[in-house]
């Protein structure tokens, strides 16, 4: 933590032409650079490198399926050495440390710069100093807090900052944010962070910490900014050919030409495509989708267990591949005694590589991610360049919903917060019929309203792991199995010959929105896939890393 404190560097832009390195060896000078706004732009810019914008992982949580593996959190193993704990602490607070840098320096420019202009670049270093400190305190709670660069014999004496102290830290660069940053830039202008992403990204530590009244305040400017709206169509919000939609409050842009990308996509594709399919969303979350009545589907009376993804949610067909649909080429069906599948350019039958009768580590659970995947992916060396959104408009409205249901401060804004999200997945305005319009104004039931309709907008964007957590759900999600199809022998002799493919019926879903898959295997139907494990003792925060524990004399977590 010691080189985290004092570690300085002003390396080009995230936006140059050059490949990005995490520790650049080109430094600027200490004692004259962020004399003029060129290098202000450029120290700031390089806070926007990817590596420093840490994202949960979706395989943390229920909606995720790793054939049968599991990892450090849902397999209860999460300690002081757990790689992710560490490199997440370190480069957090590397960015912080750049951040307080480009601070401390940047009067240098009061020569050639009014102090509008200076405070509006301030703003921007602090709202990123404020997003890293908000990551720092939804994950690990007890972290050391500077607002400037230090000594070692500094950082020596520093401890742990109380959680409430921190918050309000948190809030006061948020704050200086929202004073003097932009609201927006023109079409011409490398577009960064915003006013209205400094709102966004307060409204979201606040409710993670549980403050809705500052949650619904800051969600509710940046509705009223008037700037950001739904993006028309949900399927193709997330591809690469979509490109900073209206809807993105905050993101990163990608470019496999510039060395910005993602990588290692092969998991998350069909085997008839070429990919993998070890990546897959679970079963948990495909059942949480509601019917297009808007009733859980153990309450609906359109749910058909034969066909699962009819009369759905649209999300649920655009997150996950129904059965029988044109993907990527192929029509893909999981059926066990569908040897053969039709190539859809040519017509030709072909071996069916999603069958796990034809290829033993096709889906372990017959399910594939649909979700921002298109051809592009088959591209490139399984490298995609969509925005890395980290933070969206449907997010805000769905986040000043939260807030005013938790204050029981229910009204039409509420409502209609939540009817917006829903009825742009039906592409229909929210005024229209055509969509189930939420009506209900019951407290406790437009909690489990809200907590579905944020898994069903959001699944594989990394954000329900903080929704498990906030909730102190995930002692109750992760602590169940994750299941899949049975062998293929069988799958045959005892689901699909006696008449209950996919499933005999809906599985009972609970006051949480939750499906219970438990009574599928108690009749021999399903298959224990991996089990998964979260001990709610010490898992709702991370522990602090051993070495800043042993070296710099922090506090470890409890029970860790």
């Amino acid at each position: 933590m010691k080189r985290k404190f004092i570690y300085i560097c002003l390396s080009m832009s995230l936006f140059s032409c050059q490949k990005l390195d995490l520790n650049p060896l080109s430094q600027g000078s200490s004692e004259t650079w962020n004399s003029n706004a060129e290098e202000i732009i450029m120290s700031l810019n390089d806070l926007y490198r990817e590596a420093l914008w840490k994202k949960d992982a979706d395989e943390w949580t229920d909606d995720w399926i790793n054939r049968d593996g599991l990892t450090d959190i849902t397999n209860a193993t999460i300690n002081g050495q757990t790689g992710f704990v560490i490199t997440n602490w370190n480069d957090t607070y590397k960015a912080i440390a750049r951040a307080n840098t480009v601070l401390e320096s940047m009067d240098r420019a009061a020569g050639s710069l009014s102090e509008s202009q200076i405070n509006m670049y301030k703003g921007e270093a602090r709202f990123i100093r404020a997003c890293m400190f908000s990551y720092l305190l939804s994950h690990y709670k007890n972290v050391v807090y500077t607002d400037k660069t230090l000594t070692i014999e500094e950082a020596m004496q520093i401890g742990q900052m109380p959680p409430e102290e921190l918050l309000k830290k948190i809030y006061e660069d948020f704050d200086f944010g929202i004073a003097n940053m932009r609201e927006s830039f023109a079409s011409n202008e490398l577009k960064r962070a915003t006013k209205g992403a400094a709102l966004a990204m307060k409204a979201r530590i606040a409710l993670y910490m549980g403050d809705y009244a500052t949650a619904k305040t800051a969600a509710k400017a940046c509705i009223d900014l008037g700037i950001y709206k739904l993006h028309t169509d949900f399927d193709n919000l997330f591809l690469s050919k979509t490109k900073q939609s209206p809807e993105s409050i905050f993101l990163l842009p990608r470019s496999i030409s510039l060395g910005v990308a993602l990588s290692g996509r092969q998991s998350f594709v069909s085997r008839n495509a070429g990919g993998w399919a070890q990546f897959d969303p679970s079963w948990d979350l495909m059942f949480s989708f509601l019917g297009s009545d808007g009733l859980p589907i153990d309450e609906s009376p359109l749910f058909d267990p034969k066909n699962p993804f009819a009369n759905r949610d649209p999300r649920c067909a655009a997150t996950i591949v129904p059965f029988g649909s044109a993907h990527l080429d192929y029509i893909f069906d999981p059926h066990p005694l569908a040897l053969k599948t039709k190539k859809v350019s040519t017509g030709a039958d072909v071996n069916n590589n999603d069958n796990r009768a034809v290829a033993t580590y096709a889906s372990f659970n017959g399910l594939i991610w649909k979700k921002g995947v298109d051809s592009d992916w088959l591209l490139n060396s399984w490298r995609v360049e969509p925005d890395n959104i980290i933070i969206r408009y449907a997010d805000v409205l769905l986040m000043y919903a939260e807030a005013k249901i938790e204050l029981n401060e229910i009204d039409a804004s509420v409502l209609d917060a939540i009817n917006t999200v829903r009825a742009r997945a039906y592409k229909v305005d929210k005024s229209a019929a055509g969509y189930p319009k939420v009506t209900n104004t019951n407290q406790a039931a437009l909690r489990t309203i809200l907590r579905t309709e944020r898994r069903m907008e959001f699944a594989f964007e990394g954000l329900r792991y903080m929704d498990i957590i906030r909730w102190k759900l995930a002692e109750k999600v992760l602590n169940r199995p994750n299941y899949g199809l049975l062998d293929p022998g069988d799958l045959v002799s005892k689901v699909v010959n006696t008449g209950k493919w996919f499933t005999p019926t809906a599985p009972d879903i609970d006051t949480d929105g939750l499906a219970d898959i438990a009574p599928f295997y108690n009749q021999g139907l399903v298959k224990q896939i991996a089990i998964r494990k979260f001990d709610a003792n010490k898992q709702y925060i991370w522990p602090i890393p051993s070495t800043e524990v042993l070296t710099s004399g922090l506090k470890q977590n409890p029970n860790y």
